[in-house]
């Protein structure tokens, strides 16, 4: 097994995968290898939907084994040092891998362990997270035998992998909860470190209003900073004030604190926020001109999601392609992203944006009208379009 690749990809998941079979697309002769300890690739926007019952668990999983694009050389092993001054990079088992060329997509890291109770208490005891596939399923056993009393959602004052996900399960757990009859029981609290439901204006206005119609205390500006599990109590804190208050619960779903990998922040490749420093518009490192970045782990002033990748995959493969030509690097990203907003089952509002929070829509219609159509663009077309289309290079 080679220890230099003229291109080396950090991490197999979306972002790795995607641009990996991209390059095999353009240049089938390319020299490729792909680091990726984990024999298993999950489809992670599935997870909302087998938190609320629609799908197992299993549905979201693949072999990693069928994605890593033939031809490419897969190297089963975790990243552990960068090394962009010498052109190398250090691994779990101790192996010195070198290149003329990097793409860093080594995704985002769930710090469980940031707020206190959380790693401990996650998956007992009313406390849920979609953000894990060992615990996604508890989620949906929770919101199944809910009894009524009060459901709490969080959102951590961190980045986080699809911002629209936490109020996601929010409105679904409502739908159970009426269908299920105890509803008129329950108290469903949303709290959030942003000042409003969403960013973007347009779609702002449709979730304040899915908002009152489903009758959520939302709570801005706040912060989960700690979870007593066995009182079953969380510690919330005011982002402008730092009055801290505590909240009583029935179940609550926490999106854990996330951030850049720590073998990116402890990298000189790091930005002052830890992640992988890249040109917004060409996915270049400002300082390193032979490496590149994209997806959860680049630090890019947009959301992080799977269609983001979709839009900044292209743009890295041609600049990257052109760099190697001694090309300009002529393709610009510019701050795409989606987030399909599902709002109750067979409901969804899809927001679609560029850096600017401006509207940027692939269908000819009002996407921020809740739409059975948008449902089934999330639970037949994007599933498909992500297994059969993203990660072989097509679209």
């Amino acid at each position: 097994m080679p220890d230099h690749h003229r291109v080396l990809i950090l991490g197999g998941g979306t972002a790795g995968i995607t641009v990996a079979a991209r390059l095999r697309r353009a240049a089938a002769r390319l020299d490729i290898g792909i680091v990726e300890p984990s024999e298993s690739h999950f489809y992670q926007p599935l997870w909302t939907l087998v938190g609320a019952g629609v799908f197992p668990p299993e549905a979201s999983r693949r072999q990693e084994a069928d994605f890593i694009p033939a031809g490419v050389d897969w190297i089963r092993d975790r990243v552990t040092e960068i090394l962009p001054d010498q052109k190398a990079v250090a691994t779990a088992s101790g192996r010195r891998l070198t290149y003329d060329w990097l793409v860093v997509a080594l995704g985002i890291q769930i710090d469980w362990t940031a707020i206190p109770g959380l790693a401990g208490g996650i998956g007992t005891r009313g406390i849920c997270s979609n953000y894990s596939f060992e615990h996604v399923a508890y989620t949906w056993e929770t919101i199944r035998g809910f009894k009524g009393g009060t459901a709490l959602f969080t959102v951590p004052n961190t980045a986080v992998k699809c911002g629209g996900a936490p109020q996601k399960i929010m409105y679904l757990a409502d739908d159970a909860f009426r269908r299920q009859g105890v509803r008129d029981r329950t108290q469903i609290v949303f709290a959030s470190p942003a000042k409003a439901i969403f960013a973007v204006e347009k779609y702002r206005k449709t979730l304040e209003q899915v908002v009152a119609r489903k009758g959520i205390d939302a709570r801005f500006r706040q912060n989960l900073v700690e979870l007593r599990p066995d009182a079953h109590e969380a510690v919330l804190e005011h982002l402008d004030t730092h009055e801290r208050s505590v909240v009583s619960y029935d179940m609550i779903h926490v999106t854990p604190p996330m951030s850049a990998p720590d073998v990116i922040k402890r990298s000189p490749l790091a930005n002052e926020q830890g992640w992988c420093a890249a040109d917004k518009f060409t996915l270049r490192h400002p300082t390193y001109p032979d490496v590149f970045a994209l997806g959860d782990a680049a630090g890019l002033p947009t959301s992080k999601t799977g269609a983001a990748i979709r839009k900044q995959a292209p743009v890295l493969v041609h600049n990257l392609l052109a760099a190697m030509g001694g090309k300009p690097c002529d393709a610009a990203y510019d701050g795409y992203t989606s987030c399909p907003v599902v709002t109750g089952y067979g409901r969804m509002v899809l927001a679609e944006f560029d850096y600017d929070n401006k509207p940027k829509e692939s269908f000819p219609i009002d996407q921020s009208k809740e739409r059975y159509s948008m449902w089934l663009l999330k639970t037949q077309v994007l599933p498909r379009l992500y297994w059969y289309g993203m990660l072989r290079g097509r679209v």
